[in-house]
């Protein structure tokens, strides 16, 4: 599960339509809006890393939308995806053995 927290900035005369646009998109949630300045706070959920990158790059590309970037994003591993057995499997370096607490010492 990917989260990102992205600023939107909208010309202020057509923030309720980019709203609307913005709530419309799946795993987009508008959390505040600032009329004002055309600003707005979103909250964005993917499957993964090109989704969410897909997802900005969508947002970007909605009229009257003058800029979208991203300001926070939270990588949170699925245990049904990534159960312990499919870790240890995966290809990586292993601890060297003058790294293991049993040749460690003072």
């Amino acid at each position: 599960m990917n989260l990102s927290g992205i600023l939107v900035v909208a010309t202020p005369p057509h923030m309720a339509a980019v709203v609307a646009e913005l709530d419309a998109l799946p795993g987009v949630e508008v959390h505040h809006t600032d009329p004002p300045s055309g600003r707005i706070i979103v909250v964005q959920e993917a499957e993964s890393i090109d989704d969410e990158v897909a997802g900005l790059k969508r947002i970007k590309q909605l009229p009257h939308v003058v800029m979208a970037e991203m300001a926070y994003h939270y990588f949170a591993e699925d245990p049904q995806n990534y159960p312990p057995e499919r870790v240890e499997a995966l290809d990586r370096p292993a601890v060297p053995d003058y790294l293991t607490a049993d040749n460690l010492t003072d």
